[in-house]
């Protein structure tokens, strides 16, 4: 196949390196940018690198902020005896958009998964836990595990249980709303609520 542009192949090249895009997306969305006016062109180059310069992780829940606190763990209206445990902070924005949950969040970054050799230092396990042995901080009354419906997940799960069980806090997952394999930020709100709201012990 004949280059056309090296430009062009290289802009297909690193779009079709994002999750979920393959060539030919790739290939759509490089000449549907080759269209747009130079200002729009600019306005996403920058958008880019402000997410990329700005974003950061909280101190606390360990989700995307640019400050040094999220918003939520700010909040002076959220349930502080609660904490929703998440693997990644799009399950965070998927959770919120169902306006049923009023706690915190911690969120993992990931999963335990030995075949692809995370393991339990790979994620946010040790923030977790210095977050519930901080002193002065409010008592925290109960941790909802609503980890996605996978092996990877279900391995999680089973390690968090076993590495909270001694710290006496209530621990519940959230119900079998969500289908088996599915990721959490693909539910749609009331799944998502009623999974919440029909959350059980662990």
């Amino acid at each position: 196949m004949t280059n056309i542009s090296d430009s062009l192949d290289s802009l297909i090249e690193e779009l079709s390196s994002l999750p979920q895009i393959g060539r030919k997306t790739a290939r759509r969305l490089a000449m549907f940018i080759i269209k747009q006016p130079r200002e729009k062109i600019e306005k996403l180059s920058k958008s880019l690198l402000d997410v990329k310069d700005k974003i950061k992780f909280c101190k606390i829940c360990c989700n995307i902020t640019e400050n040094e606190i999220c918003k939520i763990c700010s909040s002076e209206k959220r349930d502080r005896t609660v904490i929703c445990i998440v693997e990644e902070p799009q399950d965070v924005l998927a959770i919120e958009k169902t306006n049923e949950y009023k706690g915190l969040y911690h969120v993992l970054h990931g999963r335990i998964s030995p075949l692809d050799g995370i393991g339990p230092e790979d994620i946010k396990l040790k923030e977790l836990l210095d977050r519930l042995n901080e002193s002065g901080s409010p008592k925290i009354e109960e941790l909802i595990l609503a980890l996605n419906p996978t092996v990877e997940g279900e391995t999680t799960i089973l390690y968090l249980q076993k590495l909270l069980k001694p710290l006496g806090i209530k621990v519940s997952r959230i119900a079998r709303g969500l289908p088996v394999g599915s990721d959490i930020e693909l539910a749609d709100e009331v799944t998502l609520a009623k999974a919440i709201e029909g959350r059980i012990p662990c």
